[in-house]
């Protein structure tokens, strides 16, 4: 794995940052010399990681909101256009399971609140921060998916749905900018030990998964301003690219 990039003077922003690889993903961030802009529901799970990185000398702007809140993440964008009037890093890694069922057993509320947080929530923020992110001599964002997203297990159709969703997104986005200095990736970190793993696999030993911390290490080089490719799929486990990129 590259060694961690230095990212002293540049703004980042990760959602889900209250826990598992979006919480360690912050602190790797900030260790690494980003002002972070920390997005999750949980405040104090905001304020464990607000505590945590400026005891080890970074800096840290909590964003406590709820990513149904869709006027919210408009406002995010404005928020962050009126204070730096950039942004250097999206790490969208937010994002929640559903439920293990039949697709149809599934109710519909269930189905509506998976594809508002996982897809709606990107989309929106991908509009929000886009500008800023053009704005950035180097902007970088990564997208969180799964290999759900290809395998399309039984049983996980919500979920896998929504990360393939997010691929396009992803891939869409990173064709429109790839003449632009903004980079647009997609980064799968596999089996990590987060709850919502235990949720989804309630019998498996957690120390047979990597920690989230490990797992974050690996999405730095993504957001370093040496990057070049755009428009790739990453996999945590062979720490280099493993799928797509297609021509304009």
């Amino acid at each position: 794995m590259p060694p961690a990039p230095d990212l002293s003077g540049r703004i980042a922003l990760v959602t889900g940052a209250s826990r598992g690889i979006g919480y360690f993903t912050a602190k790797h961030l900030a260790a690494a010399g980003a002002h972070v802009i920390a997005v999750a529901r949980s405040v104090g799970g905001l304020e464990e990681l607000d505590d945590e990185i400026k005891t080890a000398g970074g800096q840290a702007t909590l964003v406590p909101l709820d990513l149904t809140d869709m006027p919210g993440i408009d406002r995010l964008g404005g928020a962050i256009s009126e204070r730096w009037g950039k942004l250097d890093i999206l790490v969208a890694n937010a994002a929640i399971l559903g439920v293990i069922s039949p697709i149809g057993h599934i109710e519909a509320k269930t189905f509506e609140k998976v594809m508002a947080v996982n897809v709606t929530a990107t989309w929106r923020l991908i509009r929000s921060v886009d500008p800023l992110l053009r704005a950035s001599d180097a902007g970088r964002a990564i997208l969180l998916t799964s290999g759900l997203a290809h395998s399309a297990r039984a049983f996980w159709g919500p979920y896998a749905a929504s990360k393939a969703a997010v691929e396009a997104l992803a891939r869409s986005w990173a064709y429109e900018t790839e003449n632009m200095a903004l980079r647009v990736n997609s980064f799968d970190p596999g089996r990590t030990r987060t709850a919502m793993r235990a949720q989804a696999v309630p019998g498996e030993d957690p120390l047979s998964v990597p920690h989230p911390s490990d797992v974050a290490l690996k999405i730095l080089p993504l957001a370093s301003p040496l990057l070049t490719e755009t428009g790739m799929l990453y996999q945590a486990p062979h720490d280099r690219f493993v799928g797509y990129r297609d021509p304009a």
